[in-house]
Protein backbone atom coordinates (compact mmCIF):
# COMPACT_ATOMS: atom_id res chain seq x y z
CA UNK A 1 0.00 0.00 0.00
CA UNK A 2 1.45 3.34 -1.04
CA UNK A 3 0.30 6.97 -1.25
CA UNK A 4 -1.38 7.47 -4.58
CA UNK A 5 -0.03 9.23 -7.66
CA UNK A 6 3.47 9.90 -6.33
CA UNK A 7 6.77 8.06 -6.85
CA UNK A 8 7.88 6.07 -3.82
CA UNK A 9 11.09 4.75 -5.39
CA UNK A 10 14.15 4.77 -3.18
CA UNK A 11 13.12 7.68 -1.00
CA UNK A 12 14.64 8.59 2.32
CA UNK A 13 13.77 11.45 4.61
CA UNK A 14 15.60 14.31 2.91
CA UNK A 15 13.47 16.82 4.81
CA UNK A 16 15.01 15.66 8.07
CA UNK A 17 17.22 18.73 8.11
CA UNK A 18 14.19 20.73 9.25
CA UNK A 19 14.76 19.06 12.62
CA UNK A 20 18.43 20.05 12.67
CA UNK A 21 18.47 21.57 16.11
CA UNK A 22 16.71 18.55 17.62
CA UNK A 23 19.16 16.20 15.90
CA UNK A 24 22.08 18.27 17.12
CA UNK A 25 20.81 18.20 20.68
CA UNK A 26 20.32 14.43 20.57
CA UNK A 27 23.79 13.87 19.16
CA UNK A 28 25.37 16.07 21.79
CA UNK A 29 23.38 14.27 24.49
CA UNK A 30 24.57 10.91 23.14
CA UNK A 31 28.19 12.10 23.18
CA UNK A 32 27.84 13.34 26.74
CA UNK A 33 26.28 10.08 27.86
CA UNK A 34 28.98 8.06 26.13
CA UNK A 35 31.66 10.15 27.80
CA UNK A 36 29.97 9.68 31.19
CA UNK A 37 29.52 5.92 30.90
CA UNK A 38 32.55 5.10 28.80
CA UNK A 39 30.55 4.04 25.77
CA UNK A 40 26.90 3.37 25.13
CA UNK A 41 24.57 1.44 22.89
CA UNK A 42 24.74 4.10 20.19
CA UNK A 43 28.54 4.12 19.95
CA UNK A 44 30.42 2.73 16.95
CA UNK A 45 33.83 1.18 16.69
CA UNK A 46 36.61 3.10 14.89
CA UNK A 47 36.55 0.25 12.36
CA UNK A 48 32.95 1.19 11.48
CA UNK A 49 34.00 4.66 10.31
CA UNK A 50 35.16 3.21 6.96
CA UNK A 51 32.64 1.12 5.02
CA UNK A 52 32.39 -0.46 1.59
CA UNK A 53 29.18 0.51 -0.20
CA UNK A 54 27.48 -0.91 -3.28
CA UNK A 55 24.40 0.05 -5.26
CA UNK A 56 22.11 -2.18 -3.21
CA UNK A 57 23.15 -0.59 0.07
CA UNK A 58 23.59 3.00 -1.10
CA UNK A 59 20.28 4.28 0.23
CA UNK A 60 20.76 2.66 3.63
CA UNK A 61 24.48 3.21 4.09
CA UNK A 62 24.86 6.64 2.50
CA UNK A 63 21.55 8.49 2.14
CA UNK A 64 20.05 7.42 5.44
CA UNK A 65 23.30 7.74 7.36
CA UNK A 66 23.82 11.24 5.92
CA UNK A 67 20.95 12.50 8.09
CA UNK A 68 23.11 11.82 11.17
CA UNK A 69 26.69 12.26 9.95
CA UNK A 70 28.38 13.68 6.81
CA UNK A 71 29.25 10.81 4.48
CA UNK A 72 32.40 11.23 2.39
CA UNK A 73 32.39 9.00 -0.70
CA UNK A 74 35.67 7.72 -2.15
CA UNK A 75 35.12 6.50 -5.71
CA UNK A 76 38.01 4.19 -6.56
CA UNK A 77 39.09 1.15 -8.62
CA UNK A 78 41.71 -1.55 -8.14
CA UNK A 79 43.60 -0.49 -11.29
CA UNK A 80 43.76 3.20 -10.25
CA UNK A 81 47.24 4.01 -8.88
CA UNK A 82 46.31 7.51 -7.57
CA UNK A 83 43.40 5.86 -5.74
CA UNK A 84 45.85 3.62 -3.92
CA UNK A 85 47.63 6.71 -2.64
CA UNK A 86 44.52 8.68 -1.72
CA UNK A 87 42.36 5.99 -0.11
CA UNK A 88 44.69 5.20 2.82
CA UNK A 89 44.88 8.92 3.66
CA UNK A 90 41.09 9.21 3.73
CA UNK A 91 40.78 6.06 5.83
CA UNK A 92 43.32 7.34 8.35
CA UNK A 93 41.61 10.73 8.56
CA UNK A 94 38.21 9.11 9.05
CA UNK A 95 39.52 7.49 12.22
CA UNK A 96 41.38 10.62 13.28
CA UNK A 97 38.27 12.80 12.92
CA UNK A 98 36.62 10.43 15.40
CA UNK A 99 33.10 10.18 13.97
CA UNK A 100 32.81 13.68 12.51
CA UNK A 101 32.37 12.02 9.12
CA UNK A 102 31.83 8.52 7.74
CA UNK A 103 33.93 7.29 4.82
CA UNK A 104 32.09 5.22 2.19
CA UNK A 105 34.27 3.49 -0.41
CA UNK A 106 32.66 2.68 -3.77
CA UNK A 107 34.38 0.52 -6.38
CA UNK A 108 33.35 2.10 -9.69
CA UNK A 109 33.95 -1.08 -11.68
CA UNK A 110 31.36 -2.92 -9.60
CA UNK A 111 28.97 0.02 -9.24
CA UNK A 112 28.87 1.81 -12.57
CA UNK A 113 25.31 3.07 -12.07
CA UNK A 114 26.42 5.10 -9.04
CA UNK A 115 29.36 6.44 -11.02
CA UNK A 116 26.95 7.62 -13.74
CA UNK A 117 24.51 9.13 -11.25
CA UNK A 118 27.26 11.25 -9.75
CA UNK A 119 28.50 12.27 -13.20
CA UNK A 120 32.04 11.07 -12.54
CA UNK A 121 34.41 11.36 -15.49
CA UNK A 122 37.58 10.16 -13.79
CA UNK A 123 38.90 8.75 -10.54
CA UNK A 124 39.83 9.17 -7.80
CA UNK A 125 36.79 11.33 -7.15
CA UNK A 126 35.57 12.34 -3.70
CA UNK A 127 32.05 13.53 -2.92
CA UNK A 128 30.13 14.20 0.26
CA UNK A 129 26.47 13.60 1.08
CA UNK A 130 25.02 15.77 3.84
CA UNK A 131 21.37 15.38 4.85
CA UNK A 132 20.69 13.70 1.51
CA UNK A 133 22.42 16.39 -0.54
CA UNK A 134 25.39 15.43 -2.71
CA UNK A 135 28.25 17.83 -3.32
CA UNK A 136 31.64 17.34 -4.99
CA UNK A 137 34.75 17.76 -2.84
CA UNK A 138 37.69 17.12 -5.18
CA UNK A 139 38.84 14.95 -8.05
CA UNK A 140 42.27 13.53 -8.74
CA UNK A 141 45.31 13.60 -6.52
CA UNK A 142 45.21 15.94 -3.52
CA UNK A 143 47.66 16.72 -0.76
CA UNK A 144 46.83 15.92 2.84
CA UNK A 145 46.76 19.61 3.78
CA UNK A 146 44.14 20.29 1.09
CA UNK A 147 42.12 17.25 2.16
CA UNK A 148 42.14 18.35 5.80
CA UNK A 149 41.03 21.85 4.86
CA UNK A 150 38.16 20.45 2.78
CA UNK A 151 37.08 18.07 5.54
CA UNK A 152 37.22 20.84 8.14
CA UNK A 153 34.90 22.96 5.98
CA UNK A 154 32.57 20.02 5.43
CA UNK A 155 32.33 19.23 9.14
CA UNK A 156 31.70 22.90 9.95
CA UNK A 157 28.95 23.27 7.35
CA UNK A 158 27.32 19.99 8.41
CA UNK A 159 27.14 21.12 12.03
CA UNK A 160 26.21 24.77 11.53
CA UNK A 161 23.69 24.36 8.71
CA UNK A 162 22.30 20.91 9.37
CA UNK A 163 22.96 20.22 13.05
CA UNK A 164 24.98 17.08 12.28
CA UNK A 165 27.59 16.58 14.97
CA UNK A 166 28.61 13.11 13.88
CA UNK A 167 28.79 9.67 15.46
CA UNK A 168 29.75 8.64 18.97
CA UNK A 169 32.91 6.52 18.77
CA UNK A 170 33.91 4.01 21.44
CA UNK A 171 37.30 2.30 20.98
CA UNK A 172 35.98 -0.63 23.04
CA UNK A 173 32.89 -1.17 20.85
CA UNK A 174 32.72 -4.33 18.77
CA UNK A 175 33.18 -3.66 15.00
CA UNK A 176 29.91 -4.01 13.16
CA UNK A 177 27.94 -3.62 16.34
CA UNK A 178 26.30 -0.33 15.42
CA UNK A 179 22.95 -0.63 13.61
CA UNK A 180 23.04 0.61 10.03
CA UNK A 181 19.49 -0.17 9.08
CA UNK A 182 16.34 1.48 10.35
CA UNK A 183 14.78 -0.07 13.42
CA UNK A 184 11.74 -2.25 12.99
CA UNK A 185 8.46 -0.34 13.26
CA UNK A 186 7.04 -0.11 16.75
CA UNK A 187 3.80 -1.73 15.71
CA UNK A 188 1.42 -2.57 12.82
CA UNK A 189 0.16 0.53 11.03
CA UNK A 190 -1.77 -0.96 8.12
CA UNK A 191 -5.10 0.28 9.42
CA UNK A 192 -3.87 3.83 9.98
CA UNK A 193 -2.09 3.95 6.63
CA UNK A 194 -5.16 2.59 4.85
CA UNK A 195 -7.28 5.23 6.59
CA UNK A 196 -4.88 7.91 5.37
CA UNK A 197 -5.08 6.67 1.77
CA UNK A 198 -8.87 6.53 1.95
CA UNK A 199 -8.91 10.09 3.26
CA UNK A 200 -6.74 11.16 0.33
CA UNK A 201 -9.08 9.45 -2.14
CA UNK A 202 -12.04 11.18 -0.52
CA UNK A 203 -10.37 14.59 -0.71
CA UNK A 204 -10.08 14.84 3.08
CA UNK A 205 -6.55 16.20 3.09
CA UNK A 206 -6.68 17.28 6.72
CA UNK A 207 -7.73 13.80 7.76
CA UNK A 208 -4.94 12.25 5.69
CA UNK A 209 -2.35 14.58 7.20
CA UNK A 210 -3.48 13.72 10.72
CA UNK A 211 -3.53 9.98 10.02
CA UNK A 212 0.05 10.04 8.74
CA UNK A 213 1.12 12.18 11.69
CA UNK A 214 -0.45 9.64 14.04
CA UNK A 215 1.79 6.93 12.59
CA UNK A 216 4.88 9.13 12.73
CA UNK A 217 4.22 10.10 16.34
CA UNK A 218 4.78 6.47 17.30
CA UNK A 219 7.24 5.51 14.53
CA UNK A 220 9.19 8.57 13.27
CA UNK A 221 11.14 6.44 10.79
CA UNK A 222 8.11 5.03 8.95
CA UNK A 223 9.01 5.72 5.31
CA UNK A 224 5.52 5.20 3.92
CA UNK A 225 3.99 7.62 6.41
CA UNK A 226 6.63 10.27 5.73
CA UNK A 227 6.04 10.01 1.99
CA UNK A 228 2.28 10.08 2.39
CA UNK A 229 2.49 13.10 4.68
CA UNK A 230 4.67 14.94 2.16
CA UNK A 231 2.12 14.27 -0.58
CA UNK A 232 -0.89 15.19 1.54
CA UNK A 233 0.70 18.41 2.77
CA UNK A 234 1.63 19.39 -0.78
CA UNK A 235 -1.94 18.88 -1.97
CA UNK A 236 -3.22 20.72 1.10
CA UNK A 237 -0.98 23.71 0.34
CA UNK A 238 -2.20 24.10 -3.22
CA UNK A 239 -5.86 23.57 -2.31
CA UNK A 240 -7.67 26.86 -2.70
CA UNK A 241 -4.83 28.55 -4.59
CA UNK A 242 -5.68 30.71 -7.58
CA UNK A 243 -3.14 29.32 -10.08
CA UNK A 244 -3.33 32.32 -12.36
CA UNK A 245 -2.73 34.76 -9.51
CA UNK A 246 0.08 32.67 -8.02
CA UNK A 247 1.92 32.48 -11.33
CA UNK A 248 1.36 36.19 -11.97
CA UNK A 249 2.93 37.08 -8.62
CA UNK A 250 5.84 34.71 -9.22
CA UNK A 251 6.51 36.30 -12.62
CA UNK A 252 6.32 39.84 -11.23
CA UNK A 253 8.37 39.10 -8.07
CA UNK A 254 11.30 36.85 -9.02
CA UNK A 255 13.10 37.63 -5.74
CA UNK A 256 10.06 36.98 -3.53
CA UNK A 257 10.74 33.60 -1.92
CA UNK A 258 7.14 33.06 -0.81
CA UNK A 259 5.82 33.70 -4.32
CA UNK A 260 8.34 31.32 -5.87
CA UNK A 261 7.66 28.61 -3.27
CA UNK A 262 3.91 28.74 -3.96
CA UNK A 263 4.50 28.57 -7.71
CA UNK A 264 6.87 25.62 -7.26
CA UNK A 265 4.16 23.71 -5.40
CA UNK A 266 1.80 24.30 -8.31
CA UNK A 267 4.51 23.26 -10.78
CA UNK A 268 5.00 19.94 -9.03
CA UNK A 269 1.31 19.16 -8.65
CA UNK A 270 0.93 19.94 -12.36
CA UNK A 271 3.67 17.46 -13.23
CA UNK A 272 6.28 20.10 -14.10
CA UNK A 273 8.94 18.60 -11.85
CA UNK A 274 12.01 20.20 -13.41
CA UNK A 275 10.32 23.61 -13.45
CA UNK A 276 9.55 23.31 -9.73
CA UNK A 277 13.10 22.31 -8.89
CA UNK A 278 14.67 24.94 -11.12
CA UNK A 279 12.49 27.68 -9.68
CA UNK A 280 13.51 26.89 -6.11
CA UNK A 281 17.20 26.44 -6.93
CA UNK A 282 17.17 29.86 -8.59
CA UNK A 283 15.49 31.28 -5.49
CA UNK A 284 18.14 29.75 -3.23
CA UNK A 285 20.84 31.29 -5.43
CA UNK A 286 19.38 34.80 -5.43
CA UNK A 287 18.17 35.11 -1.83
CA UNK A 288 19.72 35.02 1.64
CA UNK A 289 18.79 34.44 5.26
CA UNK A 290 15.33 33.16 6.12
CA UNK A 291 14.12 33.42 2.52
CA UNK A 292 16.94 31.25 1.27
CA UNK A 293 16.37 28.70 4.03
CA UNK A 294 12.63 28.56 3.30
CA UNK A 295 13.28 27.87 -0.39
CA UNK A 296 15.90 25.22 0.42
CA UNK A 297 13.66 23.39 2.88
CA UNK A 298 10.72 23.39 0.46
CA UNK A 299 12.98 22.00 -2.25
CA UNK A 300 14.03 19.14 0.04
CA UNK A 301 10.36 18.43 0.74
CA UNK A 302 9.63 18.24 -2.99
CA UNK A 303 12.62 15.92 -3.44
CA UNK A 304 10.98 13.63 -0.92
CA UNK A 305 7.71 13.61 -2.82
CA UNK A 306 9.31 12.80 -6.19
CA UNK A 307 11.79 10.16 -5.05
CA UNK A 308 15.51 10.12 -4.28
CA UNK A 309 16.43 7.88 -7.22
CA UNK A 310 14.59 9.96 -9.81
CA UNK A 311 17.21 11.39 -12.24
CA UNK A 312 15.61 14.82 -11.93
CA UNK A 313 16.13 14.76 -8.18
CA UNK A 314 19.74 13.65 -8.55
CA UNK A 315 20.46 16.46 -11.02
CA UNK A 316 18.67 18.99 -8.84
CA UNK A 317 20.65 17.92 -5.79
CA UNK A 318 23.87 18.70 -7.59
CA UNK A 319 22.51 22.07 -8.69
CA UNK A 320 21.39 22.85 -5.14
CA UNK A 321 24.83 21.94 -3.79
CA UNK A 322 26.42 24.38 -6.25
CA UNK A 323 23.98 27.10 -5.21
CA UNK A 324 24.64 26.49 -1.50
CA UNK A 325 28.39 25.92 -1.51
Amino acid sequence: MQPRNMSMSGVVDLAAVKAAQEAKAKAEQARAEAARTGGGTGAVSPADLVIDVDEAGFERDVLQRSTEVPVVIDFWAEWCEPCKQLSPVLERLAVEYNGRFLLAKIDVDANQMLMQQFGIQGIPAVFAVVAGQALPLFQGAAGEAQIRQTLDQLVQVAEQRFGLTGLVVDPEAEPGGAPTAQAEPAGPYDALLEAAVQALDAGDLGGAVQAYKNVLADDPGNTEAKLGLAQAELLQRVQGMDPQQVRKEAAEKPKDAAAQIAAADLDLVGGHVEDAFGRLIDTVARTAGDDREAARVRLLELFEVVGAEDPRVIAARRALARALF
